[in-house]
């Protein structure tokens, strides 16, 4: 029986067929996603929610979806969709007010506007997912080397490494095999720009999680602090553009917001700045030589106060099956529907 299924079994054969003999760093960053069994419940879920849609705009966005960077944008969005209809209303993509399409309308069983909701993802720039696959690259080569070693990057610049290119990559490992192989206590290599140290524990080196071939601790290319005054000044900006029509219908305006894993925001940074609680924090791996740097005033901490045109900033989760959970503006010119707030779990969110 034909598989008619948008990401059903037909759809994984072609993308594996596509992509599964690429090596592994030259794949989307969502191939996993795509393919694997594990990940069949976002499939079916993305299937179901692009179904809701009309046909047009479900192959524009299913289109989009595994391109590594729309991946997230296009999650979030249908997330969006999906909360507005968990609270009971119609959810209109990208419908037309005055020249102005913002994602989402919710619309009343009486075909009037509920509320208006724009979608904002925070996520890298282009260039970190360019420097991930430089990385893992760089990995895949080093694990051809029959050593059984863990090396990483020695780099005292206060800036983050830029990855080889592949003709360079491959004259580092060139220059690394040779070292290791002729000399096996060899503790530091220096090869075409770029410093190697051999980890060592107390017992000597640390042996590879590759058995024996090397292991290459790359650096994360997303190392940093981890802060939502980002999101924030997006979500200023959403409301900025879209409250003239939210004031003109005479409804709430709503943005949803979700962030790409690569920046490690959650809820609990989102909340931090509207405390004003001083916190900080960053994200890296063993491997990085730079984590970045940030300021923060512990007596005037940072902190963020939606604007009054703003009903509510919803937090939308990375996690299937995507929930939302609302953070209303108790000083919102146009309040949140109680209808959404009590659809958001967690959504009660005082000062």
């Amino acid at each position: 029986m034909e598989d008619r299924r948008r990401f059903g079994q037909s759809f994984v054969q072609r993308h594996r067929a596509t992509y599964g003999n690429r090596a592994p760093e030259r794949r989307p960053l969502t191939y996993d996603i795509a393919v694997e069994d594990n990940f069949e419940p976002w499939r079916q879920w993305y299937e179901e929610q692009l179904a809701l849609l009309p046909q047009t705009q479900a192959d524009e966005l299913a289109g989009k979806l595994w391109l590594d960077r729309h991946f997230w944008p296009v999650t979030f969005e249908l997330a969006a969709g999906a909360a507005i209809r968990r609270a009971g209303y119609t959810a209109v993509y990208e419908r037309d007010h005055d020249g102005l399409t913002p994602d989402w309308t919710a619309v009343n069983p009486d075909g009037t506007a509920a509320f208006i909701l724009e979608v904002h993802t925070d996520q890298p720039p282009t260039r970190t997912f360019e420097r991930i696959r430089g990385w893992k690259a760089l990995e895949q080569r080093i694990a051809t080397i029959p050593v059984g070693v863990v090396l990483r990057l020695h780099d005292r610049r206060p800036v983050a490494p830029e990855p080889p290119d592949a003709g360079t990559a491959k004259k580092i490992v060139r220059e690394l095999r040779a070292r290791l192989l002729d000399s096996p206590g060899t503790a530091v290599i220096q090869a075409h720009g770029y410093t190697f140290t051999v980890v060592a524990g107390r017992f000597g080196p640390i042996a590879s999680d590759r058995g024996l071939r090397a292991q290459f601790a790359s650096p994360s290319a997303v190392a940093g602090p981890v802060e939502a005054s980002r999101l924030a000044r997006a979500a200023d900006a959403k409301v900025s553009r879209y409250a003239a029509i939210a004031e003109r219908y005479e409804v709430p305006l709503v943005v949803a917001v979700g962030a790409h894993r690569f920046t490690r925001v959650d809820l609990s940074d989102v909340d931090d700045l509207l405390a004003g609680a001083p916190t900080i924090s960053f994200q890296f791996n063993p491997g990085d030589t730079f984590i970045g740097s940030t300021t923060i005033n512990l007596a005037r901490p940072q902190r963020w106060k939606m604007p009054a045109d703003l009903a509510c900033l919803l937090w939308l989760h990375n996690q299937p099956p995507f929930a939302a959970t609302a953070r209303p503006n108790p000083d919102a010119r146009r309040p949140l529907p109680q209808q959404l707030l009590l659809a958001t779990p967690g959504g009660v969110h005082g000062d």
